[in-house]
């Protein structure tokens, strides 16, 4: 990666229809509000990371953000059927209508980004 680059980070932060980035929130409390919260540039990144960590999926939300702002992405384009999580390879296939254009059996524009996961 150019220096320039390192500098102002990955080309596809910047595209306006994808997320600048994802966050999951869990729940520390049922029923409370408070949670903790992992933050990654890439939806394969944070779905990995909270099945390698052991997050069961129906207790965590996942939030697409852009511009300051979230929305919540429907946890079912994450999971199976039986609400495991999905591989990378699933989750590609599972979001490629979601993100049209931006992924396919090439790759997907994320790719420029770190796979770090930040958080609690």
């Amino acid at each position: 990666m150019g220096l320039i680059r390192t500098i102002i980070g990955p080309k596809s932060k910047y595209e306006k229809d994808i997320p600048y980035t994802y966050e999951a929130k869990i729940k520390i409390i049922k029923g409370e509000d408070e949670c903790i919260s992992f933050l990654a540039d890439k939806i394969c990144s944070l779905v990995e990371y909270l099945e390698d960590n052991s997050f069961d999926a129906k207790d965590v939300e996942i939030y697409e953000i852009f511009n300051q702002e979230e929305t919540k992405l429907d946890i079912n384009f994450c999971t199976s059927n039986e609400g495991e999580w999905l591989t990378c390879q699933e989750l590609c296939e599972s979001l490629r209508d979601y993100y049209p254009g931006r992924i396919d059996e090439n790759g997907c524009i994320f790719e420029d980004r770190t796979s770090k996961v930040t958080g609690p």
